[in-house]
């Protein structure tokens, strides 16, 4: 799974390259649309609906056609407007977009957070969609639909994005969310080892400015409730003195499946010459 996951990146790219034309700005106009279609859904807005998904529209894997599409979208949002205690909470994230200027391809997780049972306990898990669209009459509409969960192998990819975004933007919330108690470190700049509370307390400490880290060559294996996931970074910044920073580490994360969730539990780094 994490290989197809890397080589649908892979595939998108060259895509849009060989054709060269989806822009940066073309891309985050599909991104709001595509926003604003999961806004309507969740509002229940039938007229935005009709306008958003195409007549020929079809989604998989139930095969709805648009007007079955709309009316189980309005069905939920009553029961949510109804329940409001137990509506699920959908958010999206890890927009992938290719776009022709006819057609456009995109694809993106949802997390969802829902509750359980009569006690009402909080449970999130992730799915991936992938929609297809067209420009009709000078406006986007979509023609088709499909999803899934997430396997572990697919989770854990996520994960890894996750991690570097946490890494790039200071999220110290994310590493106490997601690394184990007894979790621990290795650095790839200077071999030390930390535990949960040091690591993080050095991420807080870190003067170094990351702009980018790139991830690649990724490899997941995975036993019951134990997994390896290995990959290079590529982090693109300044480090503690301003100096310009660019380099490869080779990485080998250890993760565990505790209270139904992958939790972190060992790193290790190692800088590529």
């Amino acid at each position: 799974m994490k290989r197809l996951f890397l080589m649908f990146v892979v595939t998108f790219a060259f895509a849009g390259f060989a054709l060269g034309e989806c822009s940066d700005s073309d891309r985050k106009a599909l991104e709001a649309f595509d926003r604003a279609w999961g806004d309507a859904g969740e509002k229940g807005d039938r007229n935005a609906l009709m306008a958003i998904l195409a007549d020929d529209y079809t989604g998989l894997p139930a095969m709805q056609n648009k007007m079955q599409n709309i009316e189980a979208a309005i069905a939920t949002a009553e029961y949510s407007r109804a329940n409001p205690n137990m509506a699920d909470k959908v958010s999206h994230d890890n927009y992938l977009i290719s776009c022709t200027p006819g057609s456009a391809v995109i694809t993106h997780r949802n997390i969802v957070t829902t509750k359980i049972g009569a006690g009402g306990k909080e449970e999130t898990f992730w799915t991936r969609s992938v929609h297809m669209l067209e420009k009709r009459s000078g406006k986007w509409q979509v023609v088709g639909n499909a999803g899934n969960n997430l396997d572990d192998a697919a989770v854990l990819v996520y994960m890894e994005l996750d991690w570097n975004n946490a890494d790039k933007n200071r999220d110290t919330g994310w590493f106490e969310r997601n690394f184990a108690t007894d979790y621990s470190s290795v650095s790839s700049r200077n071999g030390k080892l930390s535990t949960k509370a040091e690591d993080i307390a050095d991420s807080k400490a870190d003067k170094r400015v990351v702009e980018s880290i790139d991830l690649s060559d990724v490899n997941v294996r995975i036993d019951r409730n134990t997994a390896v996931v290995t990959g290079v970074n590529h982090v693109l910044g300044r480090d503690d003195k301003g100096q310009p920073m660019d380099y490869r580490s080779r990485f080998t994360d250890t993760f565990i499946k505790r209270d139904g969730r992958w939790q972190a539990w060992a790193t290790q780094g190692t800088r590529i010459p």
